[in-house]
Formats: structure tokens, C-alpha cells, sequence
């Protein structure tokens, strides 16, 4: 499945809604390209070619194919970073606990993740590169999400739920670590795995209940 553009609250003009169509046409070739072929391997004429548009179009919406992939990072992150806050106000508004919010942005984490494969695999493998243009604006997206759980490990550690000793910071990096990984896992080494059969393993993983002790 492609990225989908979030949904705008309000009304924008048919001018800024063609041009927005045709931005996320280009994020979508892009995506997909780049990930069948390598960043350096796809051209512009081919992403321009696989959405459907002329040369100029890519040019006219982004100044170069970097600039192209800088804001892919942007859009595709920002959407994993707000379906996690999504996840997370949800089970607060419910009454949950501060492990349930954890529990619920993790399945929110796979859902995004087995809807947005190729996009997650780009972001992992960008994670690791150090000599790319962008390099700087993937740490800014990255500390987006990651901060969205340090928010919650941070609240239930001030409602005494958590331990005070919990390395905030580090614990994040790693229960979003352990989903981009554990659902990338899934998707090329075991897809007859069901979403719900990932999320129940990483959930048990959360809650504590893998030494087989009450």
C-alpha cells in the first residue's frame, strides 16, 4: 500500500489540493523505486515517469531528487510519529494505564509498519548512513517519534508506574527499535504470522511475561 497524505481538518484550495495530489504521487514512485533499486540507481526521469507527471513537475515541486527524499523522511515519519500520539491519547482518554498506551502505540507501530513496508525499510536503512544530505533532518524526524514514547514512560514515572531509575531516553530508542525491527522480521522471515500473533509477542515482551513467571 502507498503513503497516504493525512487528512487536512480544513478546507484548502482546488490549487493547494492538485499540488498536494501530485506531491504524494511523487513520494510513491519514489518510495517504491528507491526501495527496489537504491537511492543512487533511481533517476528523476524514472520517478517522474512511474507517477505519472513530467520531469519538470518533480522539479517544480522539490528542487532536486535529495530535497524529493528529505521531505519523504518528513512525511512518512510524521505520519508513523502521529499514530503513535494517536494511540497513546486514545488509551489515556479511555482511562488505560501508562503500559496500555505503551502497548497500544506498539500495535499502532506495526499497523503502520505492515501498511507502509517499503517506506520502513528505507527509514531503517537511512538510520545507519552517515554521509547522506539529510542526515540531520533524520535525526530531528527520528527524535519526533522517539519523543512521543518518552512522554509516556515519563508520565508513568511521575504516577509511580514505573520505576524512577528507567533510562528514559534509552528505553525509547529501544521499545521503537524493537518494533521497526521485530515487524520488519515478520514481514521477511515470517509472514504467516498474523498482526495480532506480532503484537501479542511484543506485548508480552512489555508486560514482563516471557520468564514464565506470574
Amino acid at each position: 500500500m502507498t503513503i497516504k497524505a493525512m487528512e487536512s481538518s480544513s478546507a484548502t484550495s482546488g490549487a493547494s489540493t492538485r499540488r498536494e495530489a501530485t506531491r504524494q504521487k511523487l513520494y510513491e514512485a519514489a518510495v517504491t523505486l528507491i526501495a527496489e533499486q537504491g537511492f543512487s540507481a533511481t533517476t528523476v526521469d524514472e520517478i517522474a515517469e512511474r507517477a505519472g507527471v513530467a520531469k519538470g513537475t518533480v522539479y517544480y515541486n522539490f528542487a532536486s531528487k535529495s530535497v524529493l527524499f528529505e521531505e519523504l523522511l518528513r512525511h512518512g515519519v510524521g505520519l508513523l510519529t502521529a499514530s503513535l500520539r494517536e494511540a497513546a491519547e486514545r488509551t489515556e482518554k479511555d482511562g488505560g494505564t501508562k503500559v496500555a498506551a505503551l502497548d497500544a502505540m506498539i500495535r499502532a507501530g506495526l499497523v503502520f509498519i505492515d501498511r507502509y513496508p517499503a517506506f520502513t525499510q528505507l527509514y531503517v536503512a537511512e538510520l545507519w548512513r552517515t554521509n547522506r544530505a539529510w542526515q540531520s533532518t533524520l535525526l530531528v524526524v527520528r527524535q519526533e517519534a522517539v519523543a512521543v514514547v518518552e512522554d509516556v514512560l515519563r508520565g508513568g514515572i511521575e504516577n509511580g508506574e514505573f520505576s524512577e531509575e528507567i533510562d528514559v531516553p534509552l528505553t525509547a530508542a529501544a521499545l521503537v527499535g524493537m518494533v521497526l525491527v521485530a515487524a520488519l522480521d515478520w514481514q521477511a522471515f515470517q509472514p504467516e504470522r498474523s498482526l495480532d500473533d506480532v503484537h501479542a509477542a511484543l506485548s508480552r515482551l512489555l508486560q514482563g511475561r516471557v520468564s514464565g513467571r506470574p
